[in-house]
């Protein structure tokens, strides 16, 4: 676990790609059933992992998604997508387009940062 409060937590995706996942502690099942401060939270992790990816890894594209449709609570994938990843520019759900990709930026650092970033603007 990368980050927890009483609202939220955040977990790192076991992935080839960069990829973390925003969970409320409640068990809401749409966003909307979220409170106010719930959701601003949510967007303030968004924003904040969006630009840390975007600065870190220097990434093609930054994919955010909330489905929900295997685990009915909301939670948030941010994740780094690379034009030579594994799936690119299908979605990490998707049809597997090539095989190989090995990420050549290396993801502690970035993991220690966010939990830097995390700690101390939501201390």
């Amino acid at each position: 676990m990368l980050y927890s409060n009483s609202l939220i937590y955040i977990e790192r995706h076991d992935s080839d790609i960069p990829w973390l996942k925003i969970f409320t502690h409640s068990l809401h099942k749409e966003f909307s059933e979220c409170s106010r401060d719930e959701k601003e939270m949510i967007w303030e992790c968004l924003d904040m992992i969006e630009k840390e990816m975007l600065r870190y890894f220097n990434p093609a594209k930054i994919n955010i998604a909330s489905f929900g449709n295997m685990l009915p609570r909301v939670h948030w994938h941010v994740m780094a997508r690379f034009e030579d990843d594994n799936y690119f520019p299908e979605p990490m759900w998707g049809i597997k387009q090539r095989e190989g990709f090995v990420l050549t930026t290396p993801m502690e650092p970035f993991i220690e940062a966010m939990k830097l970033n995390l700690a101390s603007r939501f201390a």
